[in-house]
């Protein structure tokens, strides 16, 4: 598999997305609880199912895209088919002197969007979660590790590295709307409906004081590039308590409803966002 990616990180962005467009139908035509997982959770976000219908292409262009941003050279900037938004708001965020959370969805180029702001910003610490297949576990290591970027396991080592990060007044990025093993999240609504919800970015907040940015990365039509969007800042409340955690988290998960609202055709629709957390110890 490796060398298969390292093959078609030489083809243009293009042609990639071409092809993952076909991939997306092709997993969309063969999985029966894909396609009722995806129309279910459409359907909870009040949303007319032609507006998400794209999707079902963007899914698989976004596994296409991967070779090209995992094998990008070290030399070459992320930044050269991006067109960036919103950087006031991280501006403003630094000047406070508590480091930036940035966060965002499943949603879009959501692997290009770290390697984008390290460039901008960093160093970046990135906190994700291995994949199952070792050598794909091993793939993402090698690929997500830049000069601007590190890539932390979630594990007590990882968030204890992100506390570290945000007391220097730097950056942290992770994904919000994945759900985390029991104990690491509360029940919070999503679109309406209880989803298991991570703590992890509402603590980093509530203890360092560091400033929660929702980023989004939207990939253009047609090979075209991507457009990285920094949104205004999540308010949270002052404290920590367990009343203040979910009502924190309930402001995130609100956050990214924003996002996937404004770009329903790029949103993982089928991603099991309402299952029952898995048992792990971190």
């Amino acid at each position: 598999m490796y060398y298969l990616f390292r093959f078609l990180s030489f083809w243009p962005l293009r042609l990639l997305h071409a092809l993952g467009g076909l991939l997306g139908w092709l997993v969309w035509s063969v999985s029966l609880n894909y396609r009722t997982r995806f129309r279910a959770n459409v359907a909870q976000a009040g949303l007319p199912f032609a507006l998400a219908r794209p999707a079902i292409a963007e899914a698989g262009r976004f596994v296409a895209e991967l070779p090209k941003l995992w094998f990008r050279p070290a030399s070459q900037s992320s930044l050269t088919d991006v067109c960036v938004q919103g950087q006031q708001h991280v501006e403003q965020a630094f000047a406070g002197g508590k480091g930036v959370i940035f966060f965002g969805p499943h949603c879009g180029s959501f692997e290009l969007g770290p390697q984008a702001l390290a460039e901008l910003y960093g160093p970046i610490t990135a906190i994700y979660r291995p994949a199952r297949k070792p050598w794909l576990a091993k793939l993402e290591a090698i690929a997500r590790d830049r000069a601007q970027l590190t890539v932390v396991p979630a594990s007590l080592s990882g968030i204890r590295l992100m506390h570290k990060t945000l007391k220097a007044n730097r950056a942290v990025a992770l994904l919000t709307d994945q759900v985390p093993p029991l104990g690491m999240g509360v029940w919070a609504p999503f679109f309406g409906q209880a989803a298991y919800t991570m703590t992890l970015a509402a603590r980093l907040a509530l203890q360092s004081g560091a400033v929660l940015l929702p980023v989004s990365c939207e990939r253009r039509p047609k090979g075209q590039g991507f457009v990285l969007k920094v949104w205004p800042a999540v308010g949270l409340p002052e404290s920590a308590d367990k009343s203040d955690m979910l009502d924190a988290v309930t402001r995130i998960n609100q956050a990214i409803e924003a996002i996937v609202l404004s770009q329903p055709d790029q949103y993982l629709w089928g991603y099991a966002r309402y299952k029952t957390p898995r048992k792990e110890t971190v």
